[in-house]
């Protein structure tokens, strides 16, 4: 599977972005997937999975109650609703995905990444 995002862009504080990660030849019901993020200068962050199995949804503290990941399996997407912006959200976004069923976001669980999108937060 090769995950692909969309829907960054430059936004001012406050405002909401929602990311797409869309992948075709594959079903992502099927997957774990997550939403990681990369700022310059900085680590890859997990910061938002949702299980194969359950559905079930984990955040990062830093975006609980802002952001919200979600799938639509008629789509074949996984979104991220992402609310109440800051400049500190700033950073390129990638979805990850793993076949197994799990409720982490460690980097090295997920096989399966896209190429990051830009999300840009101006104060």
């Amino acid at each position: 599977v090769k995950p692909v995002e969309s829907g960054g862009g430059l936004v001012q504080a406050g405002s909401s972005l929602r990311l797409s990660c869309a992948a075709s030849g594959a079903t992502l019901a099927l997957y774990t997937i997550a939403w990681f993020r990369q700022a310059p200068g900085k680590k890859r962050e997990g910061v938002a999975s949702i299980n194969n199995k359950d559905g079930e949804t984990h955040y990062a503290d830093s975006v609980k109650d802002r952001f919200t990941i979600s799938r639509d399996n008629a789509e074949n997407t996984v979104y991220l609703q992402m609310n109440s912006l800051k400049p500190e959200d700033t950073a390129v976004y990638y979805c990850a995905a793993v076949s197994t069923s799990i409720y982490i976001l460690w980097e090295h669980e997920y096989d399966y990444w896209g190429q990051g999108t830009q999300v840009t937060v101006s104060s």
